[in-house]
């Protein structure tokens, strides 16, 4: 269950091979550090192709070492992809803006604590500001719509709501729902084993009753029909018994937000932005929420401290409207606390909506 490369190779980046201290060879470094870590070849080929748009530029001014680069060159470099015009004479938006200045800071903040230069040029580059908002969330009405779409008469509409309600319930990347198996949830602790998530990192979160109880019919009635030919023991199969790919569950995900009518665009990551916005307007505290998605930080300054799943279960009781076989009533906020909910919110939906961004195919 491998997502399909790309089929593009980035371009080299531009500089004499030969020199060791050159950009070639400290970027080949620093890819190979990322790979090390974890970073997916996605991730990684995008950095290449970002920081061999800015060899090239310092390349046309003389500048072949990162050693020889300067705050007032990268500042200069920054104002280059602002008046910058493509052949169609339409300027960099500023989310590509965005995209080439994030692989500059992490290939000198890298280069600075490798000792290949002596400070840190880009520590103080400042991100262009995006120039739109982040894609609208469902709200919990929208929500409900999409997942009373699959007919639960069929086998295999119980399995689609038992996907939609984990998607709904726990936030989890596609890739990482297609990525379940049997084993890892637990229903009597009420918990979802992600494993090698992003980062490659494994995590445990909450699962809500409703998700709860929709997968475990799922088990007991549907899947055994399912899995008739070699069984791999993966959570979610498709019609012909094989795990889904993540074009097959964007796909299912679609149809059903299509056919709810609401007029919001989407499919997987739909309900990662619904459950976290949700959450968020129900009073959950940032790092919990984060802490559900697997994102390491919130952005590049400010990290948050891991929490226990039992102290994530009691928040998603709590500010989930799914986490039961019953609504929940929102509870009202105060002004102040509305207002400090809307500025977190813009930032929580701000960084999925680059994830989603990240991913190939804005649908997912």
């Amino acid at each position: 269950m491998t997502r399909r490369a790309s089929g593009r190779t980035p371009p080299p980046v531009p500089g004499d091979r030969a020199d060791l201290a050159g950009f070639p060879r400290l970027v080949d470094a620093f890819c190979e550090d990322m790979a090390a870590r974890g970073y997916s070849p996605r991730t990684i080929g995008n950095r290449r192709a970002m920081l061999g748009f800015l060899a090239a530029w310092l390349g046309e001014r003389g500048i072949t070492r990162p050693a020889e680069v300067t705050r007032p060159v990268l500042e200069s470099y920054q104002r280059h992809l602002f008046h910058y015009r493509k052949k169609n004479g339409d300027p960099l938006s500023f989310r590509s803006q965005s995209q080439r200045l994030l692989a500059v800071r992490a290939f000198f903040k890298w280069a600075a604590r490798q000792r290949h230069v002596l400070h840190n040029p880009a520590s103080e580059i400042e991100l262009p500001r995006a120039e739109r908002l982040p894609r609208p969330a469902l709200t919990a009405a929208e929500a409900e719509l999409v997942l009373a779409q699959p007919d639960t008469a069929d086998p295999l509409g119980v399995r689609d709501r038992a996907i939609l309600e984990v998607f709904y319930s726990t936030g989890i990347r596609r890739s990482e729902l297609a990525g379940l198996a049997v084993t890892d949830i637990d229903h009597e602790r009420a918990t979802l084993l992600v494993r090698q998530g992003k980062g490659k990192k494994d995590r445990m979160i909450p699962v809500g009753e409703r998700a709860l109880a929709w997968t475990g019919r799922y088990l007991a009635e549907v899947r055994p029909k399912l899995a008739l030919g070699d069984d791999d023991g993966s959570l979610f199969l498709t019609a012909e018994g094989e795990p889904f790919s993540l074009d097959r569950l964007t796909q299912l995900a679609s149809r059903h937000v299509k056919a709810s009518g609401v007029p919001k665009a989407g499919a997987c990551h739909l309900f990662r932005h619904t459950m976290a916005t949700l959450m968020l307007e129900g009073g959950a505290d940032i790092r919990y929420i984060q802490a559900m998605l697997g994102h390491a930080r919130l952005d590049t300054t400010q990290i948050y401290a891991q929490v226990s799943v039992r102290a994530l279960q009691a928040i998603h009781a709590a500010t989930h409207p799914a986490a039961g076989n019953q609504p929940r009533r929102e509870r009202d906020a105060g002004p102040g606390d509305a207002q400090a909910r809307r500025v977190a919110a813009a930032e929580l939906l701000a960084t999925l909506d680059q994830e989603a961004a990240d991913k190939p195919g804005a649908a997912s």
